[in-house]
């Protein structure tokens, strides 16, 4: 795999939501469908953004189509809540996807909302390496066939928010974070594990991120995205209202 980063990553451009949001919803059905060995492993965002990815996915013809039952659902990063809480990230999943779509539930890997948040983080990634099958990524095999990202004004994704210590986690691959400026203490995969994807994939919608994606393509490294890689492609999915190009 060749690997790439923000600012070697391609660039697609849509004339607005719903366009952008189609265009990835084919491209991860065809993803889907062309794995035909193993499992196909995908880290889902949370936010506002994908939502509307979500809801498409658990209608037709997405719905009969995806290979549900191939499919390990993962999270890139959740608010440290119970799930049925309004702004637990795998809460609005389940009721916008999960719950509408022939998923097994033994498929669904929800980070942990009780206990503490060290304790959640710490079994989060006993899980993924139970997943992976050995403790250490190794060159050139992915953990997550994709990993969805999204992008916050201030330069976040999934919760790497500027300033806190987990940008500097080089070794664990689910940590916590306390961003000041959110509520919420959060656990989020970090670098690497992030990193060990085939297909990393940015998507952003409206004006209001425009001078982040701009940043972050630049590599600004006051925006914490801007250090994201991929073991293989890297890519972004934009609304023209976010396209600093458009």
């Amino acid at each position: 795999m060749a690997g790439q980063d923000t600012r070697t990553g391609s660039v697609s451009v849509f004339a607005d939501r719903e366009e952008a949001t189609r265009h990835l919803a084919d491209w991860l059905l065809q993803l889907a469908t062309e794995k035909t060995e193993g499992p196909f492993a995908i880290a889902l965002s949370g936010g506002s953004t994908p939502q509307s990815l979500y809801s498409l996915m658990a209608t037709e013809p997405y719905a009969s189509r995806f290979p549900w039952a191939r499919m390990q659902f993962f999270l890139g990063d959740d608010r440290f809540l119970p799930h049925d809480h309004e702004d637990s990230n795998f809460g609005m999943m389940q009721r916008l996807l999960f719950s509408r779509v022939p998923v097994p539930a033994e498929n669904l890997h929800p980070m942990p909302g009780i206990g503490t948040a060290e304790d959640a983080a710490r079994s989060y990634e006993t899980r993924l390496k139970q997943f992976y099958g050995a403790d250490t990524f190794e060159a050139d095999r992915p953990l997550f066939d994709v990993n969805l990202l999204g992008l916050g004004s201030d330069g976040h994704t999934a919760s790497l928010f500027p300033g806190q210590p987990v940008l500097k986690e080089q070794t664990a691959w689910v940590a916590t974070c306390v961003p000041p400026a959110a509520p919420y203490t959060r656990i989020t995969l970090t670098y690497p594990a992030i990193h060990a994807s085939r297909h990393v994939v940015f998507l952003v919608e409206g004006a209001g991120k425009k001078e982040a994606v701009a940043k972050v393509r630049a590599q600004d490294p006051s925006c914490p995205a801007s250090a994201i890689t991929a073991m293989g492609d890297l890519r972004w999915v934009l609304d023209r209202a976010a396209s600093p190009d458009a």
